[in-house]
């Protein structure tokens, strides 16, 4: 079955879920979640996301973001791309390490926004044993809890630099002053009793959160962009894998490489980088080999040709250029559009 398109326009608000292979953990130890979260705020800051908020779980990450400039899946390839690297090298690993695509549901604005950062931010009480406990137990787990972004909005500790907290906060009915106090208070109603009509929302939103007329609109989008994509459909039988756009390919190259994009874009003798680019290019932007020559300032197709075959005599002996490769090309396929 062919998977949805990934609804991406400007100013649109997901919630974001990403969730470890086999249920496997993401993290083993805080070193790793400080890792992924100074990962989030340096990709808010390149991509100019909006991140409303976030919670670092053993095995999955939920993460509350808008895109002004629509580019989710960038923002996306560019921590997780990062974050495998890392941790595959540090634990001495290889292979994919998300589970598949990212979740990522559009939220219907302000009249959703609050009771799912809620949910978001009471995941860690909600998990494990941690659900066995007693009431008072769980409010003191809750605002000790390091890795989300609970205790900035409640008050209870510094707010991340990255996190944008106003929106959510505007949307709390008090003063200025007393927001952070009433939001910790809502937040924690929610320890004693669920709020269960939203979570009805939330696990039958398979188009979106939001009401039936909401969901019905994202609907008819999803159709609407599914027919349009069909259209334009490369009739030729090329595999069958969803065009990445060349800069979301240079980024996740960049990423693994510990290196500037720029590098691509000028012609470079000797570095295996850039022909890993040339060849991630032709095979998930649908380039040809004179296109990337173009793009990556090696003057003929001829030149690409000779900088792909000699990266595959390379990477019969180069074993962690290999497995360099292996994890960007998993990451790509595994998130395409």
């Amino acid at each position: 079955m062919a998977r949805k398109l990934r609804l991406q326009f400007e100013g649109a608000i997901y919630h974001v879920t990403m969730r470890g292979v086999e249920r496997r953990r993401l993290f083993d130890d805080d070193r790793d979640r400080a890792r992924f979260v100074r990962r989030i705020g340096e990709a808010v800051e390149d991509l100019g996301i909006r991140l409303y908020l976030y919670c670092l779980m053993t095995n999955h990450v939920h993460l509350l973001v808008e895109t002004p400039q629509a580019n989710l899946s960038r923002f996306m390839h560019k921590i997780q791309t990062a974050y495998t690297v890392y941790y595959n090298r540090r634990h001495g690993r290889a292979g994919h390490l998300m589970q598949g695509r990212f979740g990522a549901k559009v939220v219907d604005g302000d009249a959703y926004l609050l009771a799912l950062s809620r949910y978001i931010h009471l995941n860690p009480v909600y998990v494990g044993s941690a659900k066995a406990r007693s009431l008072e137990d769980r409010r003191t787990m809750l605002r000790d809890y390091a890795w989300s972004s609970y205790r900035g909005y409640a008050g209870l500790g510094e707010s991340a630099a990255f996190v944008d907290e106003a929106p959510i906060l505007a949307l709390v009915e008090a003063s200025a002053e007393k927001r952070r106090r009433t939001y910790r208070r809502y937040v924690e109603l929610g320890l004693a009793e669920r709020d269960t009509e939203f979570l009805g929302v939330l696990h039958d939103s398979q188009w979106g959160i939001g009401d039936k007329e909401f969901q019905e609109s994202m609907r008819e989008w999803h159709m609407g962009e599914a027919a349009r994509s069909r259209r334009i459909e490369d009739v030729s039988f090329r595999r069958a894998t969803a065009r990445l756009e060349p800069d979301v390919v240079l980024d996740a190259v960049a990423t693994a490489f510990g290196m500037s994009t720029d590098v691509f874009r000028k012609r470079t003798y000797g570095c295996p980088a850039q022909s890993v680019a040339a060849r991630l290019l032709v095979k998930y932007s649908g380039m040809t080999q004179r296109d990337v020559a173009s793009v990556m300032g090696m003057h003929t197709g001829t030149a690409v040709c000779h900088r792909l075959k000699a990266l595959a005599t390379l990477l019969e002996t180069d074993a962690d250029l290999a497995s360099r490769l292996t994890i960007i090309d998993r990451n790509l396929e595994a998130s395409g559009e």
